[in-house]
């Protein structure tokens, strides 16, 4: 009897496990280049479209380009390229806002050091407004990340190096892109702040995360604005594990509560650890450990469905070579569902983002190498 017992049980589990891959479609590639695709960003609108943004080395230097799907990612656009820069565009962050206008952000090394750049498209990615430049620095400005609020205001954050060490940095957009505010400096630190990430809860909110190297460690850093980017709490630290704390990135539920995941690559192989806070941001839980790898988890992100659904997607070199996993909570983050393997390939998936649909479908772009160089792949779970 328990022999038979435990043969349905592996019957069993043999087919959840057929039944969780079956949540998942087919690998697409999307990008078929002579070089190497890297770095996607991914959002959707308000009719479902999804639009994609990343930086291709085909020209020779780094460039930016652009497709969309108008039909949940069965079809796509041919690649659009957006730069034509003499040294090299990288990097590039996209949003949405309230007109449906998209918005993209990233660098661009002409002319002299990494500045930050702004282009937009207003009739759906058709056509492109020209380049505008929105930094002046002596430094190096990089890794911008975009924000939109319920009134349509842009918010960016990025790191720059102009005061000798890397930095916080924010500015805004109130009329879609047109003009920004001047730049914000957001930290002054002893250590190096850089990496950072935002999000906007319903309130419009502004919760902000960054790596900061102040303590003598890296540690996790957390500020909040609550009147549209013009005032900023003091800077709270997240993690006290005197190692090293990089990677962060933050998704607000419907409560307007802050989750953020971070990747520690310390000790040993490295893993993903998350915490969140049930008051807009004012406390924190407890580090919770979200990865045992026998490889390195890095490269982790986070986002909330309207369902309340909590995804958490990285990468993982536990199998030999650089695959993606997934795990995901329906209660708030108090437990999560098994690790699962998203990508099965020869080659290593790195780079990966994705958007969650209103219906809870996460869409997920990455990088694969299995054709020989880095190409982009799309697919889709729920």
């Amino acid at each position: 009897m328990r022999r038979k017992s435990m043969l349905v049980l592996a019957i069993g589990l043999i087919f959840f496990a057929q039944a969780a891959q079956a949540d998942w479609t087919a690998n697409k590639r999307l990008t078929w280049t002579s070089s190497y695709t890297y770095h996607p960003a991914i959002v959707i609108d308000p009719s479902y479209y999804l639009h994609v943004v990343w930086d291709d080395f085909t020209p020779g230097n780094w460039e930016i380009y652009y497709k969309r799907s108008t039909n949940g990612g069965t079809d796509w656009t041919a690649n659009k390229r957006l730069t034509w820069s003499s040294t090299g565009s990288a990097y590039p962050a996209i949003a949405i806002d309230q007109s449906q206008n998209i918005q993209v952000v990233y660098e661009d090394h002409q002319p002299g050091p990494w500045q930050i750049y702004h282009k937009r498209s207003t009739n759906g990615g058709g056509a492109w407004s020209a380049a505008k430049r929105l930094t002046w620095t002596t430094g190096q400005a990089l890794l911008p990340a975009l924000a939109v609020d319920s009134s349509g205001v842009l918010h960016m954050v990025w790191q720059d190096d102009v005061s000798g060490n890397s930095e916080i940095y924010y500015k805004q957009s109130n009329d879609e892109g047109e003009t920004w505010t001047v730049s914000k400096r957001l930290t002054w630190n002893s250590g190096t702040s850089s990496s950072p990430a935002l999000a906007v809860d319903s309130s419009d909110n502004l919760h902000l995360v960054w790596s900061d190297g102040s303590s003598g460690s890296v540690e996790i850093c957390y500020r909040k604005s609550e009147d549209g980017g013009t005032t900023w709490t003091t800077s709270k630290r997240l993690t006290w594990m005197t190692s090293i704390e990089i990677a962060p990135k933050i998704s607000v539920d419907s409560s307007d509560n802050p989750h953020v995941v971070w990747e520690n690559p310390l000790p040993g192989n490295g893993d993903i650890y998350y915490k969140m806070s049930i008051d807009g941001g004012t406390t924190w839980g407890v580090n919770q450990r979200l990865t045992w790898s026998s490889g390195t988890a890095h490269e982790p992100s986070i986002g909330i469905a309207l369902s309340g659904k909590i995804w958490m997607v990285w990468k993982d070199t536990a199998p030999g070579n650089s695959e993606l996993y997934y795990r995901n909570s329906t209660d708030g983050g108090a437990n999560w569902s098994l690790s699962q393997r998203i990508t099965q390939t020869a080659g290593d998936s790195r780079d990966q983002a994705f958007a969650i649909n209103s219906v809870g479908e996460l869409n997920l772009v990455w990088a694969d190498d299995t054709p020989g160089n880095y190409e982009l792949y799309f697919k889709k779970g729920n």
